[in-house]
């Protein structure tokens, strides 16, 4: 087998934080039982995930499997993330079963996933396959022990002890104990034009097709659907272990990027893997047209043989996570690490006592960056302008991203800006250079540079899930400069700035760039690029929609002076619970959830849960501009 290439919303806050953090700089970000700081930064190679295999069909010889584009499944393997010398770390990944070994040894299973590259208006069928089983098909508990909380509105595959009295997957438990049985999966295609059968809903999931399911165990979410059926013309009755998905690809050329989507467990399924890139491009090879840097990795490519490439489009998830000494991903099993305080100060309730989950952290941070799957790499670049699309994949974590040149005695010298070319949905209509406290827009119709008032601390800001395509010039760099990538948002919720900014040691950090002896292919120089007719369309409607952070209704606390959290029991809840909260000097515990809502006419946010009617719809992206 040939060796691979693995190299305008508006926001309205409801509800307040129990708890002001203070400088959370002042100590090192929490984690697990492996220090960050021991770990040695820019020692390992960027790895560029390649594109993914697609089926030969051979795989598809049961009774009711079928040919599909892709054969992608989701396994449990051991990755080298941190630098050789430390132990390997479990993780799941996605990979085709027509290629089934891990990447490191010539298979295609790795963590991210590999790169699916569609053709904009060209439908892909996906087989999404659940194989979180061991040998002989006994199904695998979730590789972050202890942490499902069962509290949470979540899949339930037992589909018994729902809070509400009744049994039916989909709902919280009435149970603080963790969940230990088969893990759900669902795919969902971030960004993507679906129809309602393959997006990917929460409540779509499915288990493994193991031989030790629990008796009484429900195999498949309230919404599962399957966009093909069975050859005989029957619908895929969720127990096969699987679900085929088709996707239109009807959408301009963009970065789209995959993940799991399980109801009530994402956070985990994302954290332990389940993520990687999915990019249309268009028919007319836009990248050509407008001579945009190239190639990126692809299957069979002339680059096949060389474990490390040279491409000039490069993908880059970047990820924070945290980890124990025995190399394995860490993740809290508590409430107080949200608070950051040890749990015996933490003395209240949880659900199902109160509305407050036990286990479940409402934004978790972490204090390694990993890239690509690998922690802090480096990258050996030409002298040549490189294409670089950026997801920012952390659970909780906005990133503000910034190069700049690293001095000889290691600290940081002049800033390199960025060339914002794309964002979530296709190119821009302008080109906008971004550097720190300094965003201009090159408008190509009139040849002017137009400046942009932002914040003096504000460089590339990427919330979570979001993604920017982006151009960086090393042309005109000195043989063996270091660029390093910095982050510079807190590490905390980001509120804006001013905030307090990441920890320099550790999260302050990314990955560096080194610059080699040879020049590159020459690309278009990014301010003279003419995106216009390639660009989205321009919306025409502006749609207001809140982002909620909701406080409990059920417990009330005092905070004193040490950290230590007590609940007041003497607050009953009800209608006046808020005003007897207050009375008592105590405060409603905060954050409990966090609900996306409208905002009514008066300017204030309606918080909405996801069972709500749909309040705003909109058409699909139009094609024929690309």
């Amino acid at each position: 087998m040939k060796s691979k290439n693995i190299q305008g919303i508006k926001i309205g806050l409801f509800g307040s934080l129990a708890i002001v953090l203070g400088n959370v700089n002042a100590v090192p970000l929490p984690g697990g039982s492996l220090d960050p700081t021991t770990i040695p930064k820019y020692v390992s190679p960027l790895v560029i995930p390649p594109e993914m295999p697609k089926s030969n069909c051979k795989n598809d010889v049961k009774k009711h499997d079928q040919c599909t584009d892709y054969n992608i499944a989701v396994r449990q393997f051991k990755q080298q993330i941190l630098p050789k010398g430390f132990p390997k770390t479990k993780v799941w990944g996605y990979g085709s079963v027509d290629e089934p070994g891990i990447a490191t040894k010539g298979g295609s299973f790795f963590y991210p996933g590999f790169t699916i590259e569609a053709k904009s208006n060209r439908n892909i069928s996906v087989k999404w396959i659940n194989d979180l089983v061991k040998k002989k098909r006994k199904f695998l508990p979730h590789v972050l022990k202890d942490t499902i909380d069962q509290t949470l509105h979540w899949a339930n595959p037992p589909a018994t002890n729902c809070m509400d009295g009744t049994n039916h997957t989909d709902c919280a438990v009435a149970s603080d104990k963790p969940y230990k049985g088969p893990v759900p999966i669902v795919t969902h295609v971030h960004g993507a034009v679906t129809n309602a059968e393959s997006d990917g809903y929460p409540e779509a999931w499915w288990l493994p097709d193991a031989k030790n399911i629990p008796k009484g165990y429900e195999m498949s979410g309230r919404l599962f659907d399957d966009a093909v059926g069975l050859p005989n013309g029957d619908d895929n009755p969720g127990d096969l272990g699987y679900a085929i998905f088709e996707y239109p690809n009807k959408q301009n050329e963009t970065t789209l990027w995959y993940h799991d989507h399980a109801l009530g467990i994402t956070r985990l399924n994302v954290y332990a893997g389940l993520a990687g890139f999915w990019l249309i491009r268009d028919d007319k090879g836009q990248e050509k047209y407008l001579n945009l840097p190239g190639p990126s990795p692809r299957v069979n490519d002339e680059q096949g043989n060389n474990p490390f490439g040279k491409y000039y489009e490069i993908p880059l998830v970047i990820q924070d996570r945290s980890f124990n000494k025995d190399g394995s991903l860490f993740y809290p099993k508590h409430r107080a690490f949200f608070e950051r305080i040890p749990k015996k100060k933490l003395k209240i309730k949880f659900a199902p006592e109160t509305d407050i989950a036990k286990r479940w952290n409402p934004e978790a941070f972490f204090n390694v960056m990993v890239v690509n799957g690998i922690s802090w790499p480096y990258l050996d670049v030409d002298k040549a302008r490189y294409r670089f699309r950026i997801l920012n994949g952390s659970n909780s974590r906005t990133l503000n991203l910034a190069l700049f040149v690293v001095k000889a005695d290691g600290s940081l010298g002049k800033e390199i800006p960025m060339w914002v070319i794309g964002g979530d949905q296709g190119l821009l209509s302008d080109v906008v250079k971004v550097s720190t406290g300094k965003q201009e827009l090159y408008d190509d119709e009139t040849g002017t540079i137009l400046p942009t008032t932002v914040d003096p601390a504000q460089a590339l800001l990427i919330a979570s899930s979001e993604r920017m395509d982006i151009i960086v010039d090393f042309t005109n760099l000195v043989t063996g400069t270091k660029v390093r990538m910095v982050n510079t948002a807190p590490d905390t919720p980001f509120g804006g700035f001013p905030d307090f900014a990441a920890d320099p040691q550790t999260t302050g950090q990314v990955m560096e760039f080194v610059v080699g002896p040879n020049y590159g292919p020459e690309f278009a120089h990014p301010g003279k690029l003419s995106l216009a007719d390639h660009a989205l369309i321009k919306p025409n409607k502006a749609r207001y929609v809140s982002l909620n952070e909701e406080e409990s209704s059920e417990v009330c606390v005092l905070i004193k002076p040490d950290g230590l959290i007590l609940q007041l029991q003497d607050v009953i809840p009800g209608p006046t619970f808020k005003e007897d909260c207050k009375v008592a000097g105590g405060v409603p515990f905060a954050p409990r959830q966090a609900l996306l809502g409208v905002v009514d006419s008066s300017g204030m946010p309606i918080p909405l849960l996801d069972e709500a009617a749909i309040a705003e719809k909109k058409q699909a992206w139009s094609q024929n501009k690309v």
